[in-house]
């Protein structure tokens, strides 16, 4: 347990901050799981791990290296993969972005797929037809249109009918549903694919290379179906074989083991994604304890505004704080004060304590001590009186001279203080005036001593006096007293 009493534990502010960055970073990995992004988001996010260990362990040279490594490794992010982070970042559907989870596919009537596509075939409409699987296709295809039809024979034949305005597209089949038409996929870069592929071809290619989709191709001019599937060209030669691999690619006993697999997946990410964001903000916001001591002036607030305040044992306080030392180094002087309420204080002495909630700290900084722990302020209610002057002399007359008479101007002086203070005092000296300077009789100029220092003297009243001293010589055979 923490002895210390102004150490604070986890703020809900806190615990906001750590979920909120937790499903940003889960989003960005359902938004870009498959990718190539992804891939390098991972790597950097291991190598920011061995950096924080290098630093830990005092090893400079290698978190210099890791550093270095991280910040070029973010700018092959931007510039490599911009079309991908740009896809995503232009995702069509406002659900699909902020909390949408791409599903796997369920319950594809195989049997209308190819009876359809064979239909096409027969007629020689070209065609160009996704089935996802596993992976989201929000980041790969661009520019389709929201369809959400029941799949039929005569929707997809009227879908690829010369004419119409999205048969030039990809359509999106996802379960029994046509999800999406006139879809943009990427065209594949290879330059080992036959001649004879078209537009529709290469595309097909494209996405099957970025996605774990399949895409069926309906040649227009010769009438042929093509599969694609990962690196895999397949040629079908009648509507069995492409049956059967339909039901590979979407069989009922996969489609439950692969949504299986996806839920276990993207909630071992989502812990994972808090697991990561509670370590980054205890090693930014706790990290490797640093300690700093300032030298923070008091603000007094809520005097009654009959008292005003003569005197504070001390006008600052010392403050012991800890925290990361990127925090510890940004803080500003006006983001630390130290705000005592004197709401209830009285008139004369008062002890008041420092405590934590009289501190305002930035986030993340914690307070380990403070120094004084309270202040002794005196207040009171302000009057004004006239007081008499006194000289103050000190040391000794020559044996031979007597101070004969002694006239001070002005020989007394309105000062103001609190009533308290000046019921005791009657009578203001004058600074010491040294008698073993006098030779004969003067005038002398000498400030007063405003004793104790909260007295002040009225507005615009001079701090001198002048004192008018006669001596004359001491009878001869008198002795000095």
């Amino acid at each position: 347990m923490d002895p210390n009493p102004f150490s604070s534990g986890l703020r809900w502010q806190d615990v906001i901050d750590i979920l909120l960055n937790s499903y940003i970073l889960f989003r960005l990995y359902v938004l870009f799981r498959g990718t190539n992004v992804i891939r390098m988001i991972i790597a950097i996010a291991m190598l920011w791990i061995v950096e924080r260990v290098a630093v830990s362990m005092g090893l400079i040279v290698t978190a210099w290296a890791m550093q270095g490594i991280i910040a070029v490794g973010a700018l092959i992010i931007i510039i490599v993969f911009r079309n991908e982070i740009a896809a995503v970042l232009q995702t069509r559907n406002f659900k699909s972005f902020f909390w949408g989870i791409p599903k796997r596919q369920v319950h594809t009537p195989v049997d209308t797929i190819v009876e359809s596509v064979y239909e096409l075939a027969r007629r020689k409409l070209g065609a160009l037809i996704v089935l996802p699987l596993k992976k989201g296709l929000e980041s790969v295809i661009q520019g389709g249109v929201v369809w959400q039809g029941k799949l039929s024979r005569e929707m997809l034949v009227s879908i690829f009918w010369h004419g119409t305005p999205v048969h030039d597209g990809a359509t999106i089949i996802q379960g029994d549903q046509v999800t999406e038409v006139a879809a943009i996929l990427p065209l594949s870069k290879r330059n080992d694919l036959p001649a004879y592929f078209g537009t529709r071809h290469r595309a097909a290619v494209g996405l099957a290379e970025q996605s774990d989709a399949m895409v069926i191709v309906v040649s227009e001019e010769r009438g042929r179906v093509t599969v694609f599937k990962d690196e895999k060209i397949i040629h079908i030669e009648d509507n069995v074989e492409l049956e059967r691999i339909l039901r590979e690619h979407a069989g009922g006993a996969a489609e439950r083991s692969g949504l299986k697999r996806q839920t276990l997946e993207l909630s071992l990410a989502a812990l994972l994604c808090l697991a990561s964001m509670t370590g980054i903000w205890f090693s930014f916001a706790r990290g490797l304890e640093t300690l700093v001591t300032l030298d923070v002036p008091v603000e007094f607030m809520n005097r009654d505004p009959r008292m005003e305040l003569f005197s504070a044992s001390a006008s600052s306080v010392k403050l012991q704080l800890s925290g990361s030392g990127s925090l510890i180094k940004s803080i500003r002087p006006d983001q630390v004060k130290v705000k005592l309420n004197l709401a209830n204080a009285v008139p004369g002495s008062n002890l008041v304590p420092i405590s934590r909630e009289s501190i305002t700290l930035p986030p993340g900084i914690q307070l380990k001590q403070v120094d004084p722990q309270a202040l002794e302020v005196n207040l009171d209610v302000p009057m004004e009186k006239t007081l008499a002057v006194q000289a103050d002399w000190s040391g000794k007359l020559d044996k031979g001279l007597l101070l004969e008479r002694v006239r001070i101007i002005p020989d007394t002086v309105k000062v103001v203080g609190g009533s308290l203070m000046l019921k005791q005092i009657e009578t203001i000296y004058t600074e010491k005036i040294p008698l073993e300077n006098i030779t004969g009789s003067g005038t002398t100029t000498v400030s007063l001593v405003l004793q104790p220092s909260s007295l002040k003297l009225e507005n615009g009243a001079r701090n001198q006096v002048d004192v008018i001293y006669q001596v004359k010589q001491r009878p001869e055979g008198a002795s000095a007293s």
